[in-house]
Parts: structure tokens; C-alpha cells; sequence
């Protein structure tokens, strides 16, 4: 005779598969997709103005670039003294991924009704239609990466390489919403002022490490193994 799983149970296990276990993890996830809801919200009421579509289209990539600042912002606070936030990193770029990925159904779906042929016009004829598109070309793959067996497969230094292209993904991001807006002040210098301190931040903590590399006698390795610990981190719990 088979055995009937309660519903309570099956609704867990499927939350944990969807949400993962991790009770901050889920809070990202859940409180992450509430300005998509809530911008749906607003277009299906007819509140977002007198061009809902662009309004969406450009609400949902701009919460794409803040997911990708925010994610970026983790390592450089925790070595500035700051919280460890390390665990929740994947989670956020997932989000930045999710965003990201509205982001372009809006404009594949609502803008370009799916016309192959004037979507691939615009790639070819719109630099900034390009650089998106370069933006979106590189998340995929890390988003795809974002999960505890394929930081096994691949090992750690492997999938910390690759996932190193989310500085070129958050800096053709920037640029995308510069050459959108056709402005450099206000908020797309923020964001694109953000990105390159977070990125000269990055460099300068390697340029540190090279030098303690060299009074340790270990010229152009990484003397500490602190990233191979993030990355364990962050493989937990998923």
C-alpha cells in the first residue's frame, strides 16, 4: 500500500528546494522579488505612467544593477571590518540574475514581440542594446555555476575564476543604463562610481596580499586561503 506523504511535508521539502533551507536565504529571495511585484502591480493597475512598458523595463534592470552592487559590496565590507555576509552572496546575485532576466522578457516580449529579426537589428544597430546583451551573456553562465555541486565540480579556484567575469557583467550593466539614459549624473554615476571603487578595491586588496606574498618568500601566490573558505561558505546551505 503507498504511503501518503502529508501535504505540510511535501510543501516543505518543495519550499526547500525553491527557497533553500537557509531562513535568511529565503528572506532574500521573498523580500527581493517584492518591487517586481509590486511594479507588476502597478502596470496591470495602470499606475506606472504614461509609458508603462518603459517604466517597467527600466524599474526591473535597475533593481538587476542594485542586486549586482550589492553582491559585489560583500567581500570589500567584511575586509574592511565589516559583517560577514558571505553565505548570503550567491543569493544575492541569483537576485541580480532573476532581475536581470525580466529585465530583457520585458523587452523580448512587450517591446520586440519576440521579432527575431528587429531584436537582432537592435543588438547590432544599438551600442547599448550590445553591452546589455553582453551584460545578460555573462551572468548566465555564473548563474548557472550558483549552486553547491558545481563549486564541486569545478573546485574551488576554477569557479572563483570564472565567477570573477560579475565585475565585467556589473560594469557593462552600468554602462548599458549610462548609454540608456544618455546622462552621466545623478544615479547612473552613482552606480557607475560604486562598481569602479568596489573594483579598485578589489585590486588593491590583491596588490596587498602580493606584497605579503613577497616578505613571505611566496612571490605571486595568494599566501592566505581565505577565499577557499568564502567559496566553502557559500557552498553550504543551498
Amino acid at each position: 500500500m503507498p504511503v501518503c506523504r502529508p501535504a505540510g511535508r511535501r510543501n516543505s521539502r518543495l519550499g526547500r528546494l525553491l527557497l533553500g533551507a537557509d531562513s535568511i536565504r529565503r528572506s532574500i529571495y521573498v523580500l527581493g522579488m517584492m518591487p517586481a511585484v509590486w511594479t507588476f502591480w502597478l502596470g496591470l493597475t495602470d499606475q506606472l505612467g504614461a509609458d508603462p512598458q518603459n517604466t517597467l523595463e527600466r524599474t526591473l534592470g535597475l533593481w538587476a544593477l542594485r542586486f549586482l552592487v550589492a553582491g559585489l559590496a560583500i567581500t570589500p565590507l567584511r575586509r574592511l571590518g565589516g559583517p560577514n555576509l558571505v553565505r548570503w552572496r550567491r543569493a544575492i546575485g541569483l537576485m541580480a540574475f532573476y532581475y536581470a532576466c525580466m529585465h530583457l522578457s520585458v523587452y523580448l516580449l512587450l517591446d520586440k514581440g519576440l521579432d527575431v529579426s528587429e531584436i537582432w537589428a537592435d543588438i547590432v544597430r544599438r551600442p547599448y542594446i550590445t553591452v546589455g546583451m553582453l551584460a545578460f551573456t555573462v551572468l548566465v553562465p555564473l548563474a548557472i555555476t550558483s549552486n553547491g555541486p558545481m563549486i564541486r565540480r569545478l573546485g574551488a579556484r576554477a569557479w572563483q575564476r570564472l565567477h570573477r567575469l560579475v565585475y565585467v557583467a556589473a560594469a557593462a550593466a552600468a554602462l548599458h543604463f549610462v548609454m540608456l539614459v544618455k546622462v552621466w549624473w545623478g544615479e547612473p554615476l552613482v552606480y557607475a562610481g560604486l562598481i569602479a571603487a568596489l573594483l579598485l578595491l578589489r585590486v588593491g586588496f590583491r596588490l596587498r596580499r602580493r606584497l605579503r606574498g613577497r616578505t613571505t618568500g611566496t612571490t605571486g601566490q595568494d599566501p592566505s586561503p581565505r577565499p577557499a573558505r568564502e567559496t566553502a561558505t557559500e557552498s553550504r546551505g543551498v
